[in-house]
Parts: structure tokens; sequence; C-alpha cells
């Protein structure tokens, strides 16, 4: 049979060196999988060298398929090939090169030559589909690249950092690891006592703090994301105290373990959510705004100030408050998609509430930001610039999935099913804008709903 070939080229803001440093670096293939895509590394040596493998899990409903690559024609600052052993293809080499356009500027191309399986019939059955999802795949690549690249630029003339992180194993915390690792800085996990046996690596359990806190002496930064899920299980006494406490106490008595170092880390970027505003209505809300009312509020003006007792030890501390963050790999989005993939999704309650989203790449730029900026303190929004409404998300999302959206969930129902949780959290809202990462320069990639909903489902090359 024929071979295949498919290739795309795009202009990097960065060296060719660059490119290739970054493609080398832990974390790389974890940046450059697309989230639509069920893809897991299951084994792979770190840094790029002749003859060296990576192991992939794909996974498509209930199938599951080992993909077995090796690297070949490693060429230092210039490129390499992935050439596959064992997997879905007849045939697949991909060819990875880097041309230096300038000191600042290197271009990227990617050459892949495949042969599908099954021969004459695979070709007539999955020519189109395979060139139509290997664009869909690199378009998100390279996006994400130059994105990444040009992060690394903004700091490059800054220490590498390491950086603690507790919730380090959630969709937030994981995607946040990778892209530190591939900014070269090193990620320290602080992990639940009973998750991890090696005693090099710090340890904690909420309500004791951190068990083994002299392995966290030498850390230059922590970022802390753990806490009980405010967004998974009905709310009763039980689940509000351990909400609370998890983050309350927990925060406290990690602070008190950062404080007890011989040398306290530079800065403690500490997860907030812009729950702290409460249902405000159209308000426009940015870090200024006054707390809200309501068990949310609470918890995060409680949560806020036992991270900010670290400031006592000449720690920086920045409330990062998180809006709804965007990705099919966890929260909202991921329990939106499968009704509305199937034509089932719709409004909630009136539709009117505000919605504060922010794609997860932005989330965690952003945090890397607030790690970086010497000058950022306090309480920092992380949401996109446009905030919109329910109805308005709900008719972006089903045209970027072609889908119908005529469902709607009475605001009656959602209180039957979810009780306290539906007014806090579903039929109220808050339009909530980030005017300090604005103000210090930061730089969104998706800065709009389409264009973020878009890249995270593999849609960008389409028209609505």
């Amino acid at each position: 049979m024929t071979d295949q070939i498919f290739e795309k080229t795009s202009r990097i803001p960065a060296s060719a060196r660059d490119l290739y440093e970054w493609h080398s670096r832990p974390g790389a293939f974890s940046r450059l999988a697309p989230p639509w895509q069920q893809v897991r590394l299951r084994a792979g040596s770190t840094g790029l060298r002749e003859g060296s493998r990576v192991v992939l899990e794909l996974k498509s409903g209930p199938f599951h398929r080992t993909w077995v690559a090796e690297h070949r024609n490693v060429r230092p600052g210039l490129g390499f090939q992935d050439i596959q052993l064992e997997g879905p293809f007849a045939r697949w080499e991909h060819t990875h090169d880097f041309a230096p356009v300038d000191e600042m500027h290197s271009e990227l191309r990617d050459s892949i030559t495949y042969r599908l399986p099954a021969g004459v019939l695979g070709n007539l059955v999955g020519s189109d589909f395979a060139r139509h999802q290997l664009q869909r795949v690199f378009t998100y690549r390279h996006d994400t690249t130059a994105d990444d690249l040009r992060l690394f630029v903004r700091f490059r003339n800054l220490p590498r950092l390491r950086v603690a992180v507790t919730g380090g194993r959630g969709f937030i915390g994981t995607a946040l690891t990778h892209l530190l690792t591939t900014q070269g800085h090193t990620v320290v996990p602080i992990d639940r006592a009973a998750r991890i046996e090696n005693p090099s690596l710090p340890t904690w359990n909420p309500d004791d703090g951190v068990l083994n806190p002299e392995t966290l002496e030498g850390i230059d930064a922590v970022v802390h994301l753990a806490g009980e899920s405010v967004s998974e299980g009905r709310w009763n006494h039980a689940k509000k105290r351990r909400i609370r406490s998890s983050r309350e106490q927990g925060t406290a008595r990690l602070v008190t373990s950062l404080m007890e170092l011989k040398q306290p880390p530079k800065v403690l970027v500490s997860a907030s959510a812009i729950g702290f505003y409460g249902p405000r209505g159209d308000e426009i809300l940015d870090e200024q705004s006054d707390r809200g009312t309501g068990f949310l509020p609470e918890v995060a003006e409680a949560w806020e100030a036992a991270a900010q007792v670290a400031a006592g030890a000449g720690i920086r501390v920045v409330n990062s408050r998180f809006g709804v963050v965007l990705s099919p790999t966890g929260g909202a989005l991921a329990k939106m998609l499968p009704l509305f993939k199937v034509g089932a999704g719709g409004v909630l309650g009136s539709g009117r509430q505000g919605v504060s989203w922010i794609s997860l790449d932005d989330a965690i730029a952003a945090l890397l930001h607030c790690l970086m900026s010497a000058d950022l303190e306090g309480p920092v929004n992380l949401t996109a610039p446009h905030p919109v409404d329910n109805r308005e998300l709900t008719k972006v999302l089903a045209r970027v999935l072609h889908r119908p959206a005529l469902a709607r969930v009475p605001s009656l129902a959602a209180r039957v099913a979810f009780g306290e949780m539906a007014e806090e959290m579903l039929l109220t809202g808050s339009r909530v804008v980030p005017n300090k990462l604005l103000g210090n320069g930061f730089e969104f990639r998706q800065p709009d709903l389409e264009t973020a909903l878009r890249h995270l489902l593999g849609r960008t090359d389409e028209t609505g």
C-alpha cells in the first residue's frame, strides 16, 4: 500500500535550541496530548536519547491499545524522529524538525509518513478521517507549543524554581506540574502520607500538617491546591465541615510547617475561589470588591486568611481566586460534555446567572505568572476577561459541538437534586474580571469563550 504523508509547519517565538530543549523535558508529551483524547504515557525515559522508547496507552470507549515508539536520529537543537514499533498504524514515522529563523524565532515542522491498517479497505474507510484527526491534533500541538515557549521567553532570565505542590493529582495540579517541568522548573509533590513511600519527599495530612517538614528545606515556592471538592456529593453538615476544615485548617497547618523552616520559601500561591464574592447578579467584580454573603464566601475568607499568616515569615502570599476552569479532563466542562455531545444539553435554571470561566491552560499559566512575578500578592482573580451567562455558555458549547441544546433544567429540579449547593453554585453566579493579571502584563491564550472551547475540543480549524 502507498504511504501517506502529513505535514504541518508553524513559526515559534523562541530559538530552535529552546524549542528542542522544551521537547526534551519531562512533561512535554503531556503538554502536547490533546485533552479531548484519552492518551496516557505509561512509560518513557526523560530527555531525548537515541534508541529510548515511550509507551502510550490509547483508549476509545471500552477499547485499549498500546503504542510503543522509539526515538531515532536525535539531532540536539535540530530535531528527532519517533518510529512506531507497536501501535494502531501499519507504519508511522514522525520527524520533528526545528529550524532556526533568527535568535528569537524558529520553525517547527512535523512530518509524518504513515500507513493505515487493513490495506485497501483501511484506506477507503479511514483515509479522510485519519487526515482530519491529524490536522486537529497538530493544530492543537503547535498552538500549545508556541504559547508555552512564549511564556518561557517572558521569564527566561529569572532563576528556575523548586516548587512544592499540594493537590498535584487533581486535573489542575497535574497540568500545572507538566507546565512547570517543561519550563525548566523542578516540581516536588506534597502528597498524602498514605499515597507515598519515598521518605525523601514531603508528605502531609490536612489534619496534622506536613509530617516530614525537613524535606521542604530548599524549596523556593509552594502552590497549595489541595482541598475537599465542593462540587462532588450533596452538601450536608458533614460535607460542609470537611469543605471548610480542609481549606482553613489544612492551609493553616501547611503554613505553620513553612514558617518553621530554616529558610522558608519566597512565595506561597494558595488556591481560593471566586465564591468569595457570592452571587452578585450583573455586577462586575474585581479584586477590590467586597466579600459576599453565604457559605462559600465565608469559607473563601477563612481560607485566604489562613494563607496570609505566612506573610509573617516574609513569604509573599498570592490567593488565586479560581473561576470555573474549563477542560475536557475535569471540572464542569467534563461533566457537561456527555449530555451536550448527544444533543441533550441545555440551559440551567433561568440561564441568566454569570459564569466566570477560564481555560485550563490559562489557569496554569496564570499560576506560573503569580510564582514568577514578585510584585503580585494578595487576591488575584483567575478568570478570563469576558465572563458570560449560562445561556451564552450553552449556546457557544452547542455551536462548537454542532449539536442542538434545547433541554432546560428547571430551578426546582436542580434544588431537589443538589440542595443548598444548587443555590450557591448552579442557579446563581457572578461576573468576575482579572484586573490584577491584566494590569501585571499577563496575556491570555484564550480570552473569549468560543476560542477557548474550540482549542480545548479540537475544533480550531472549523467555522461555526
